[in-house]
C-alpha cells in the first residue's frame, strides 16, 4: 500500500486466481476483432508491477489489463508489508499496488502525506500540485469541490501519477454467540473501539481474553507519530487517548477523549480543549497492567502535539506532515481569556461552550495537573493555534498520530541524539524490540488510553485494562485483557473465525460475505469506507517517472468495472483517494484505444 493508511494501510483479500491463471474476458474483447488482426505498433513494453501476496487477485487482473494493451508485465510480488515497502524505497518497481484509507474523515489526510512535496509517503514534487492542496485545505467544503476537481485533474488525467481501481467498503464479522452484538462498532474511519467490546456473558469479562487478530507481528513502533499503518494504528489508536474522537459517521465528537469539551474560537485559528482529570497513565509490572499513579494532563498535552509538529523529535517521524499546521500549543491559566475569546459565527463566549454539560462550571483554572478536581470546578484548559485558519486540524487531533504520551516518561527514555540515532543502539520509546518476549525485553510503555500491549510473540499480542482509564464511567473498558493472534493471510483468519480461535476478524473481503452470512454463529458488519486502491507510479528512477505517455498508457489500460464485477459490486469506481469524500464529477474510463496510442508515443521517443 503505499500504500495507504497514512495508513497505509495494505487491502487483505482473498485472492482465488492463480497468477499464471488469471483470464478475465470484459465487453470490449466480447466485441473485438479476432485475436492477431489488431497490431500493436511495437514490441510489448517491459514493466514492473510491484504487490504483495495478500493482493494477488487484483494484482493478477491489473497484469491481464496491462498485457492485453500493449505490455510485458513483470511481476514483483512480495509475502508481507515489510518486505513491499523495502522493494518501494529501493525504488525496485514501476508500478505499485497501493492503497490509503482516510482515517480523519476529512480531505486533507486523503492527499497531503501522499502527494505534497515532503509528505510522509509523499514521492511527488509538483508546485501545482502542492498548490491546490494548500488552497483546498483553506476552504469549506462549499469551495473546496472545486479546487479538489481541479486538484484530480492534475494528479489523474494530466500528469497521471496515480491510476485508480477502486473504494472499498469496510467490513468485520464476529461470533455473535460469543461477544455482545451492541457493543462492536464499525465506523466509517475510526478504529476498533475496544473498550466498548464485551462479552454476551458477562461473567467471562475478568476471566477471559476477547480474541482479534493482525496479518503482522512486526510492529512500526508504539510511540504514536512514529507508527502509521496497517500494522499499528488500530493498536496505538486503543493504547493513547486522544483529544478528540470521530463518530461513526466521520463527525467529530469530544465523547470518549480527554476533552470534555472544545471550542472553535472566532477567526478559526485558536481551538480551546477543556480536560478531564479521571485518566492515568497504565504502565507494565511482572507482565500485568498497572495504574501509574501519574494522571494525564494538559503537560503531556503540550508536549505530545509539540512532538507530533516537529519532523526532527523523532527519527523516522512518519505523521509531521498531519500536524504542520499547529503552531503553538499552550495552557489557559486565566479564566477571563475564555470569558474574552467568541465562538467562530456566534456571539457566544468559549467559556459558554467549554462549560456545556459539565456536572461543575468552570470556576478556576489550574497549571499542575494534579491539582485538577471536576468536582469541584478545577479544570486544566488547552489553547491550541495554527499557522493559519485551518478547521481540519481538528480531525487531525483525533487520528492516533495525536494520541497523549508521557512527557515524563517519554524524555526519561528517549536520551539520545536525534541526529545521531543509531538503530542497532539507541532503544527508542515504543520501540517494539523492548515488548517482545526475549532477552530485549523491557517494556517502559505508559499508554492513556484504554488498554495497554503487556507483551508479544511472533503469535501474538495481548494487551490489559488501563486500570486508571475512566474508572466508574461508561467509558471504563468491559474487558480485562485483549488478545491479537498474528494470521497471515485473509483466508486463514475467516477460518479462525468460524473455528472460534478468534472472535472478530476485522477486514473481511467482499468474496466472503456469502460464507459470513451462511454461518449462524458469524454477523457480518459492512459500510461504505474511506479505503481506495490504486497503482502508484514510480517517480524517482524508471523510464516511468520521465514519461507521462507512459504513465498514461497504464491509466487508461484499467478497466474498473472487471474489479467491480470480480467483487460482485460490492466495490465502487474511484478517481483517486479524495473519491469516497469529495464528490468532483470527474470519471475514469478505460479506452485502449487512447492507451495504445500513449505507448505507441512513448515507444517512438525513445
Amino acid at each position: 500500500m503505499m500504500i495507504k493508511n497514512k495508513l497505509v494501510i495494505p487491502l487483505v483479500l482473498g485472492a482465488s486466481l492463480l497468477l499464471n491463471g488469471c483470464n478475465l474476458t470484459t465487453k470490449d474483447e466480447s466485441t473485438a476483432k479476432p485475436a492477431g488482426t489488431e497490431a500493436v505498433s511495437s514490441a510489448p513494453v517491459d514493466i514492473e508491477l510491484l504487490g504483495m501476496s495478500s493482493n494477488e487477485t487484483d494484482l493478477n487482473i491489473v497484469r491481464d489489463q496491462l498485457t492485453k494493451n500493449g505490455f510485458n508485465v513483470k511481476l514483483n510480488l512480495q509475502p508481507d508489508y515489510g518486505t513491499f515497502k523495502a522493494q518501494q524505497d529501493a525504488g525496485n518497481f514501476d508500478i505499485a499496488l497501493s492503497s490509503w484509507t482516510t482515517v480523519t474523515g476529512n480531505p486533507d489526510y486523503a492527499v497531503r502525506s501522499l502527494f505534497k512535496t515532503g509528505g510522509d509517503y509523499s514521492i511527488l514534487a509538483d508546485a501545482e500540485i502542492d498548490k491546490l492542496i494548500d488552497q483546498a485545505s483553506t476552504q469549506t467544503q462549499e469551495q473546496f469541490t472545486e479546487t479538489y476537481k481541479k486538484f484530480e485533474q492534475q494528479l489523474v488525467f494530466d500528469k497521471a501519477y496515480i491510476a485508480p481501481l477502486y473504494s472499498s467498503l469496510k467490513a468485520q464479522a464476529f461470533n455473535q454467540d460469543i461477544l455482545k452484538k451492541e457493543s462492536v462498532r464499525l465506523s466509517k474511519s475510526r478504529s476498533l473501539p475496544w473498550e466498548e467490546l464485551d462479552f454476551k456473558d458477562a461473567s467471562k469479562r475478568a476471566k477471559e481474553p476477547i480474541i482479534l487478530q493482525s496479518t503482522s507481528p512486526s510492529l512500526t513502533s508504539l510511540d504514536p507519530i512514529k507508527g502509521n499503518d496497517g500494522s499499528i494504528n488500530i493498536i496505538n489508536t486503543n493504547q493513547y487517548v486522544r483529544l478528540l474522537n470521530l463518530t461513526d459517521d466521520d463527525k467529530l465528537t469530544a465523547e470518549g477523549s480527554l476533552s470534555y469539551n472544545f471550542a472553535i474560537a472566532e477567526g478559526n485559528s485558536d481551538y480551546y480543549f477543556v480536560l478531564r482529570d479521571d485518566i492515568r497513565f497504565a504502565r507494565i509490572k511482572d507482565k500485568l497492567a498497572a495504574d501509574s499513579g501519574e494522571r494525564v494532563g494538559a503537560e503531556d498535552v503540550i508536549f505530545s502535539l509539540n512532538r507530533a509538529k516537529n519532523k526532527d523529535s523523532v527519527p523516522n517521524h512518519r505523521t509531521f506532515t498531519l500536524h504542520e499546521h499547529i503552531q503553538k500549543v499552550e495552557l489557559v491559566t486565566d479564566p477571563a481569556v475564555l470569558e474574552s475569546a467568541k465562538l467562530s459565527g456566534s456571539s457566544d463566549t468559549v467559556k459558554s461552550s467549554l462549560d456545556k454539560g459539565l456536572a461543575s462550571k468552570i470556576s478556576t483554572l489550574v497549571a499542575d495537573k494534579s491539582q485538577a478536581s471536576n468536582k469541584d470546578g478545577k479544570y486544566q484548559v488547552v489553547k491550541l493555534t495554527t499557522t493559519k485558519p485551518f478547521p481540519q486540524v481538528l480531525n487531525y487531533l483525533a487520528h492516533q498520530s495525536a494520541g497523549i504520551v508521557s512527557k515524563k516518561q517519554v524524555e526519561s527514555i528517549n536520551t539520545y541524539d536525534v541526529a545521531k540515532y543509531d538503530v542497532n543502539k539507541d532503544i527508542a520509546y515504543g520501540d517494539q524490540s523492548a515488548v517482545t518476549e526475549g532477552p530485549k525485553y523491557n517494556n517502559t510503555l505508559f499508554t492513556s488510553g484504554p488498554y495497554i500491549l503487556a507483551y508479544k510473540n511472533d503469535y501474538e499480542a495481548v494487551f490489559y485494562k488501563n486500570p486508571g482509564y475512566m474508572p466508574g464511567t461508561k467509558y471504563e473498558p468491559k474487558v480485562n485483557s485483549i488478545k491479537v493472534r498474528f494470521i497471515k493471510d485473509a483466508e486463514s483468519s475467516l477460518s479462525a473465525l468460524r473455528s472460534g480461535e478468534i472472535h472478530l476478524f476485522y477486514g473481511v473481503s467482499e468474496t466472503k460475505f456469502d460464507v459470513v452470512k451462511a454461518d449462524s454463529k458469524l454477523s457480518l458488519q459492512s459500510i461504505p469506507s474511506n479505503a481506495v486502491s490504486y497503482l502508484l507510479f514510480n517517480t524517482k528512477n524508471r523510464d516511468i517517472a520521465k514519461s507521462a505517455d507512459l504513465r498514461k498508457a497504464v491509466l487508461y489500460s484499467i478497466n474498473q468495472d472487471e474489479f467491480l464485477a470480480y467483487y460482485k459490486n460490492n466495490k465502487f469506481k474511484a478517481v483517486s483517494t479524495l473519491s469516497p469524500i469529495v464528490k468532483t464529477g470527474l470519471e475514469v474510463k478505460a479506452d485502449p484505444a487512447k492507451a495504445k496510442e500513449f505507448l505507441a508515443k512513448y515507444t517512438s521517443g525513445k
